[in-house]
């Protein structure tokens, strides 16, 4: 959590920086706070979730005021956050709740709907790949494949990657002996191995992985009104620079509908955005989904 008046607030331990940045989110998004939220949220006595709220206001006197009618406090026109967070941690917190606590379990803090989810990543295959990946080990796996079937691998995973439809784990594949991606939901069972990982099956030699591209996105040259993606994707001079892993690159091409052909040729309402510079794309190797990709890409392994 970053906030805006360190040499205050990093004298105060985290259990109560953490119910300082509940007050301060539930100002900001909802307008109002109580004592009963931070008491129903941490198990506090009322008499410390008062001394936490006082000492917000210490620290953000222009941030709240107290409604005496409706025995709450209310967030002010002045209301400036005291803490920094990411879009992606708000939006979670308003879909699914303040929180990780399952005694209280959690909700949504305003009625929100998201795309349904297709499938889930099986948690007890995910628990023996972040155990794996934490402790640097390999794994046999099980896997199906469109191409193969069910076959037997052994992988080095070291990263999870969500390319917005599903999750998958990135991995050196010891059959292939090469770095590739391996869709979660088709591995059937996965156990730790204890053979020595070598320097080559490591992140660090996972070119694909380390190189960062840089795109150039542009509002769609065939939409009659570009300003409108120009506002939407809070773009900079007509244009928003992005910069991503190679090994992910053709997702997010994927996922967001990004034209990536060089004249722009792709034709359909859901092409808002091109890429500019699509020459920052030669030598990455996931363009098989990317919109516009070329014939000669070779497909992912997953892909087949």
């Amino acid at each position: 959590m970053n906030n805006c008046i360190p040499t205050k607030l990093e004298v105060i331990n985290q259990s109560q920086q953490e119910r300082l940045f509940h007050i301060d989110f539930k100002l900001r998004f909802l307008g109002a706070v109580n004592r009963n939220d931070l008491v129903n949220r941490f198990g506090i006595k009322a008499a410390a979730a008062t001394r936490d709220i006082a000492l917000y206001k210490e620290l953000a006197p222009h941030n709240l005021t107290y409604d005496t009618k409706a025995k709450t406090y209310i967030g002010t026109e002045q209301f400036q956050p005291l803490f920094q967070y990411q879009g992606s941690q708000a939006l979670s917190a308003l879909c699914f709740g303040l929180g990780d606590d399952h005694v209280t379990g959690s909700s949504s803090l305003i009625t929100t709907e998201s795309p349904t989810q297709l499938n889930f990543p099986n948690l007890d295959v995910l628990a023996e790949i972040t155990r794996a990946i934490h402790q640097k080990k390999a794994l046999v796996i099980d896997y199906r494949s469109l191409s193969s079937g069910l076959t037997q691998r052994e992988i080095v995973p070291f990263a999870l990657v969500d390319n917005g439809l599903r999750w998958h784990v990135r991995a050196y594949d010891r059959k292939r002996t090469r770095f590739t991606d391996f869709v979660i939901n088709r591995i059937v069972c996965a156990k730790l191995l204890s053979t020595k990982i070598t320097k080559s099956e490591t992140k660090e030699s996972d070119i694909q992985w380390n190189r960062i591209v840089e795109m150039h996105i542009v509002p769609h040259p065939n939409l009659q009104h570009p300003d409108t993606i120009e506002i939407e994707y809070g773009m900079t001079n007509g244009m928003l620079k992005i910069f991503v892993r190679a090994a992910v690159a053709g997702y997010v091409l994927r996922h967001w509908n990004i034209d990536c052909s060089p004249e722009h040729e792709l034709q359909g309402a859901e092409f808002h955005l091109w890429l500019k510079n699509t020459p920052t794309l030669y030598g990455v190797e996931n363009l098989a989904i990317a919109p516009g990709c070329r014939p000669h890409i070779a497909k992912p392994s997953w892909f087949t």
